[in-house]
């Protein structure tokens, strides 16, 4: 089979389409035909060394949407996806022509999906998920500020809130971006060049500040958002751009006993990772979590699109064709 491989880490350049042998699955594990597969931006790093605990020779990958065709009777012939695991760090991943998981890591591919729409949803929506249910525990009558609102994660974040029932704050960089916003579910609008996030939060909620805050920019942001957070309000964190190290008042921090979580998709198992994406499946089907755009590409280009993603000049969501 074809199958993207790097022998190295530490360079994009290291990436070719090569032959391997198509692989067996062990006993509880299920070989999926690869019919689609994202390339996630944690894809890329992983082949720079960005990302600890990847062994090679590898094939990259974490999501997919195939065909079962070996394992467990009740699957043979069922059309899947999945994401999770160690899949394209410590197990070779989904950016070939075939793969194994273990069957409890593939669930069937929403009614409404293609391969390529429902190789897409893994990590983004994941993230999201993992993010406002395991980790801010969002209840329904609260409010929530999701910065970055318009990118992929924060914009299926923002409909998740909406649907359990949460008030949600967004953020553009001007007003000219909310001419973008499309049908997000916002109720409040903060204009980053005309308001502090932080003043513009207070007076929308006169004075209380928002219950949670989920940070998908870091950096200079971090502080802001702590200072939006209401009595005992909890942040979740997961990444920072472009500096990795933040600084922020204790003080103010720990009077207001306000609350900082972190969360890495990285970190969620298969198990877990199939549970997320079971929870997320009736949302998608209805309609109230939209389908995610994407843009299909042959599998024989993965080595460019790597590039490409990596120097910022590929936008929308890649899938690869195998």
């Amino acid at each position: 089979m074809h199958a993207l491989r790097f022998e190295k880490i530490g360079s994009l350049d290291e990436l070719s389409i090569r032959e391997i042998p198509v692989p067996g699955p062990a006993a509880g594990e299920v070989l999926v035909q690869v019919k689609a597969a994202a390339i996630n931006p944690s894809d890329i790093k992983n082949v720079q060394g960005k990302i600890h605990g990847t062994t090679v020779p590898r094939t990259p990958g974490r999501d997919f949407a195939g065909i079962v065709t070996a394992g467990p009777k009740e699957l043979m012939g069922k059309s899947v996806f999945g994401s999770g695991g160690n899949l394209g760090f410590g197990r070779d991943g989904s950016h070939a022509e075939f793969l194994t998981v273990p069957a409890r890591a593939v669930l069937p591919l929403p009614r409404n999906a293609s391969f390529e729409q429902g190789a897409g949803i893994g990590v983004t929506y994941m993230t999201a998920w993992a993010a406002l249910v395991n980790s801010a525990q969002i209840r329904k009558g609260e409010t929530v500020l999701i910065t970055g609102t318009t990118g992929n994660v924060a914009n299926i974040a923002t409909r998740i809130a909406h649907r359990l029932g949460a008030k949600v704050f967004g953020t553009v960089r001007s007003t000219a971006d909310l001419a973008k916003v499309g049908d997000l579910p916002v109720e409040v609008w903060i204009d980053l060049q005309t308001t502090e996030l932080a003043d513009g939060v207070r007076a929308a909620t006169a004075g209380r500040g928002v219950d949670v805050v989920f940070d998908v920019v870091g950096g200079a942001m971090f502080e802001k958002c702590l200072q939006s957070l209401a009595l005992r309000g909890r942040q979740v964190a997961i990444a920072s751009n472009p500096e990795p190290r933040v600084s922020f008042n204790l003080v103010d921090f720990y009077h207001n006993e306000s609350r900082l979580l972190g969360v890495d998709s990285l970190k969620l198992d298969f198990e877990e990772a199939a549970e997320i994406l079971r929870l997320l499946t009736p949302g998608i089907e209805s309609g109230d979590l939209p389908l995610p755009k994407v843009q299909a590409y042959p599998l024989v280009r993965a080595p460019e699109l790597y590039r490409a993603i990596a120097s910022s000049s590929l936008k929308g969501k890649p899938v690869l064709v195998p």
